[in-house]
């Protein structure tokens, strides 16, 4: 015998005072408590339920981060006005950008760094361009260019970072994934960033800025952006990147490369880390790690990432410094679930003697790390 049970729309339930309760401790979690009920069912459609749970699960995420995870922009920019310090970041970063965009037309001059490890002329004059910029607004001030290594003085708190072409080999074949990269660090920390981001293609290149100041916000084309708030690696899209040399931490990533494939929306490699970290920033792709990075592949990217609500560390989950040699971003909700695997691959690395210290960190620079 068939039993029919039905609940009438006005049947009244005793949420009220957990509602109450709940929505003291975060507005999210009123969603599931407060939302109006179906007429005919006197509940949520499970369709409806399921956004609002995938909100609340979003909320706690976001709680645990902000625990767990601490942040790496600078505490203070020093004595230079942030509004100063982001106008010259962005005028370097767009002086640099206008050579780039000059020749990204144009036939390409490449040498090798490596067996493929590409520089071009353009690499060069962009940065020449961006260290004009940078030394006539601040003579002092120490910089750490990927063509031209460190120059100035070693005893200032402020310490540049210029990639001035970011994503090479991209550019080489006119393929839209590179930008120019600047960051500066107040007493080793992330104080304010600018990345220009070339889109689009042959015949139709355009390019977009990413911004930001520590305690200040991401933004991009001066719009405020934010990370996504994807609480699920089955919903996500990911980007990683693999470095020029065939090792032991290339091998890995290929692994976890394969790993998340399997488990997520996909995995993307564009070959641009700067890039990649802005994706996330906007929230058009959720997390992004990679090995072998320097200081001027992070530098702005990490600021901005973090900026915009996203969390940041080593990839084995450890306080990230700009000096590391590794980074995991996301947009902090899934970084937790990406550590389970990424974090333990990075550990057996280290079982195996991989070196894990601090890359590189400029002779007599004083830091507050």
């Amino acid at each position: 015998m068939a039993i029919s049970i039905a609940f009438s729309a006005n049947t009244h339930f005793p949420f009220s005072p957990i509602s109450r309760s709940i929505s003291s401790l975060s507005p999210s979690l009123a969603l599931l408590f407060n939302a109006p009920r179906n007429a005919n069912h006197g509940f949520l459609p499970i369709r409806l339920l399921d956004t609002k749970l995938d909100k609340i699960r979003a909320a706690f995420s976001q709680i645990s981060y902000d625990k767990q995870y601490p942040k790496v922009g600078a505490k203070s920019l020093g004595p230079i006005p942030p509004s100063q310090l982001i106008q010259v970041v962005e005028n370097a970063a767009k002086t640099g950008a206008e050579v780039v965009m000059d020749a990204v037309n144009k036939p390409r001059n490449v040498e090798y760094k490596g067996l493929t490890d590409l520089v071009t002329d353009t690499d060069k004059m962009s940065e020449a361009a961006i260290l004009q910029v940078v030394r006539k607004n601040f003579k002092d001030h120490l910089i750490l260019g990927e063509e031209g290594g460190i120059i100035g003085d070693s005893s200032s708190d402020y310490l540049w970072c210029i990639d001035p072409l970011d994503g090479t080999t991209n550019f080489a074949h006119c393929y839209p994934s590179f930008a120019v990269s600047v960051g500066v660090l107040f007493r080793g920390n992330p104080a304010a960033a600018a990345v220009v981001e070339f889109v689009g293609g042959p015949m139709c290149w355009n390019t977009r800025i990413f911004t930001a100041t520590a305690g200040g916000g991401a933004f991009c084309n001066g719009q405020k952006i934010s990370v996504s708030q994807t609480s699920q690696v089955e919903r996500s899209l990911l980007v990683t990147g693999f470095g020029y040399e065939h090792d032991d931490p290339w091998a890995t990533n290929m692994d976890l490369f394969k790993e998340f494939t399997d488990v997520s929306r996909g995995v993307r490699r564009l070959g641009a880390a700067a890039v990649d970290m802005c994706h996330v920033s906007l929230g058009i792709v959720e997390a992004y790690w990679e090995y072998r990075l320097k200081p001027w592949d992070m530098a702005a990217g990490v600021l901005i990432v973090e900026e915009a609500g996203g969390a940041v560390t080593r990839m084995d989950g450890g306080k990230f410094c700009v000096f590391d040699r590794s980074v995991l971003v996301s947009n902090g909700v899934v970084h937790d679930k990406l550590l389970e695997k990424i974090g333990s691959a990075t550990e057996k690395l280290k079982s195996k003697g991989l070196d894990f210290s601090l890359w590189y960190k400029p002779e007599n620079y004083q830091t507050d790390l």
